[in-house]
C-alpha cells in the first residue's frame, strides 16, 4: 500500500514508521506544522516563548528517523487551517464559559480532515502513532481501544467518521507503551529516549493560561462561596477556571473547588464541601452526539469524560438524533460544559458528544 504517515518527532510515530517499513509498504512521512507565528498567535515572534517552541526540534528528529529508514519526508504547514478550525473554536468556547478539548477536533479537522484533503487519492492510508485500533466488519469501520488502558487514545479519535476511519491506520495500536519503547530501543531509533509530549500541540512550551490571557485578557472578579454567597477572594477572570478545578485559587482554609461560573457578572463560585453527598454530579446532556458506525441499540454503555483509563458505567437516553441525556452510575466531580463525553461498548468506541 501507499501510506502517508504523520510523523511527530516522538517515539510512537517513529516506531509506527519502522513497522510499516518492515512490512514493505511504499511510505512518505509528513510533519504537520501547526505552531502559530506572530501574525496569527498574537505573541511577539522574538519572545522567549516563541523561541522555545519545540517544533524545530521535532522536525530535526523526524529528519533523523527518515534518513535512517530511507523514507522521504515533508513538512506541511497547516497553520492557517489550524487557527481557523481549532484555535478559533477554543477561544469561542472559553468566551462562552465552556471547557474545550482541541485535541479531539484536531484529529477530526486537521489530521484526518485537512491533511486527507491535501493528499487526495495519492495514498491509500494515513498512519499515525495513536494508541488505537481500526476493525472492519460488514463494510463498516469500528474504533477499538488499545490494550494499554493508560495510553489508549480512542477518546481523542471518537469524533472520526466512516470515511476517515476507512483510511486510518494505527500501526502501534495493538501494543503497550512499554512494548513500543522496547521496539524503539531494539531498532535504535533516534527518538528512542525522547520523552512523551504534553499539553496542547499548538502551544509549544507556552502555558495554556498564558494563551488564554493573550486572547481574553484579565478582568478582576469575585470568588464567592456557593453555600453562603459570601465573597472570599478575587480572581483574574472567570475564563481561567473550569468546573472541579482546585489549583490556582490561592485561598487559605481549603481545599476550595470551582463549582460554577457566572459570565455576566464575572463571578466564580467555589466550595469547600465539593464532595458532599448532597452535591450529586452524575447526569448531563450531550449535544451534538456523533456515532462512529450507527446509533447503538442499547442504552447501557461505559463512558469517559476525559483522556485516561477511568470509565463509568452509564445509561444513555436519546432525545432525538443529535442529543441525549446521560446518567453515570457514579459521581464525577469535574463535569463541565464543552467537554467531550465518549461512549464505549466493551473495547469498541461508539462515538462522542459535547456536554451542554
Amino acid at each position: 500500500m501507499k501510506i502517508a504517515l504523520l510523523l511527530s518527532g516522538g517515539v510512537d510515530s517513529s516506531v509506527a514508521l519502522r513497522l510499516l517499513k518492515e512490512q514493505g509498504h511504499e511510505l512518505k512521512a509528513f510533519y504537520l506544522k501547526v505552531w502559530l507565528e506572530e501574525e496569527t498567535f498574537g505573541i511577539d515572534a522574538s519572545s522567549e516563548s516563541v523561541a522555545a517552541c519545540p517544533w524545530k526540534d521535532d522536525v530535526a528528529y523526524c529528519e533523523k528517523v527518515c534518513e535512517q529508514l530511507g523514507v522521504p519526508f515533508e513538512v506541511m504547514s497547516v497553520q492557517r487551517d489550524y487557527y481557523d478550525r481549532i484555535v478559533s473554536y477554543v477561544v469561542s468556547e472559553i468566551k462562552a464559559g465552556r471547557t474545550p478539548n482541541p485535541d479531539v477536533l484536531c484529529n477530526n479537522h486537521i489530521k484526518f480532515g485537512v491533511f486527507l484533503d491535501r493528499i487526495g487519492t495519492k495514498f491509500d492510508k494515513v498512519a499515525t502513532g495513536h494508541y488505537a485500533q481500526v476493525e472492519e466488519k460488514n463494510s463498516l469501520f469500528f474504533l477499538k481501544k488499545s490494550p494499554d488502558p493508560i495510553k489508549d487514545q480512542t477518546y481523542f479519535l471518537a469524533h472520526l467518521g466512516q470515511a476517515q476511519l476507512s483510511r486510518a491506520l494505527f500501526p502501534i495500536g495493538h501494543l503497550t507503551k512499554q512494548e513500543v519503547r522496547e521496539l524503539a530501543d531494539r531498532f535504535e531509533l533516534p527518538t528512542k529516549d525522547r520523552k512523551d509530549s504534553q499539553g496542547v500541540c499548538f502551544l509549544g512550551k507556552i502555558k495554556f493560561s498564558d494563551f488564554i490571557k493573550t486572547h481574553m485578557g484579565e478582568d478582576v472578579g469575585d470568588l464567592v462561596e456557593s453555600e453562603t454567597g459570601k465573597k472570599v477572594g478575587e480572581h483574574r477572570g472567570s475564563w481561567f477556571y473550569t468546573i472541579g478545578q482546585r489549583q490556582g485559587l490561592g485561598l487559605a482554609g481549603g481545599p476550595w473547588y470551582v463549582v460554577s461560573k457566572e459570565l455576566a457578572t464575572n463571578t466564580v463560585f467555589i466550595s469547600r464541601s465539593y464532595y458532599a453527598s448532597d452535591k450529586i454530579r452524575d447526569t448531563f446532556c450531550v449535544n451534538p452526539i456523533h456515532w462512529i458506525a450507527a446509533k447503538p441499540d442499547r442504552q447501557e454503555v461505559t463512558a469517559k469524560l476525559r483522556h485516561g483509563p477511568h470509565t463509568y458505567a452509564a445509561t444513555i437516553k436519546m432525545y432525538d438524533n443529535t442529543s441525549a441525556a446521560v446518567h453515570l452510575h457514579d459521581r464525577d466531580q469535574g463535569i463541565a460544559p464543552g467537554q467531550f463525553a465518549v461512549f464505549y461498548d466493551d473495547e469498541y468506541c461508539l462515538g462522542s458528544g459535547v456536554i451542554e
